[in-house]
């Protein structure tokens, strides 16, 4: 069975690599999610229903996404969608073993087309 799910997320995911802020948590220094980033994962949660987990994508997954940003200047980064998607669609985003990413523009509907599937060994073409 290829379980599959595809969905289109709205608003701009920040780049979880330029998405953090340092913080002093109980005496000491953290990096944690910036607050751009905290609300796209909340946004997802609201858009996003999560599956039963019986239904949940296994590893091996393959993701195609195309991002569509307000301007051309953010990195390409799918790392707030597959933590946002955690839980949700497949237990841990370590699953994710295949991207095939896509950077558009849209100034007016920022958002995430999003197709995930599971991959088999019996996927790929014999020599």
């Amino acid at each position: 069975v290829h379980r599959r799910w595809h969905g289109i997320i709205v608003g701009e995911p920040a780049s979880k690599a330029n998405s953090r802020q340092l913080v002093r948590i109980a005496g000491k220094w953290r990096l944690i999610k910036s607050k751009k980033a905290r609300d796209y994962v909340a946004s997802v949660a609201r858009q996003v229903e999560p599956l039963p987990e019986a239904q949940q994508l296994r590893a091996p997954i393959a993701m195609e996404a195309h991002v569509y940003y307000a301007s051309e200047r953010p990195d390409l980064d799918p790392s707030l969608i597959l933590d946002a998607l955690q839980g949700r669609i497949y237990r841990n985003d370590r699953a994710v073993r295949e991207m095939h990413l896509y950077h558009h523009s849209d100034r007016e509907q920022p958002r995430a087309v999003v197709t995930l599937y599971e991959i088999h060994d019996d996927d790929t073409d014999a020599d």
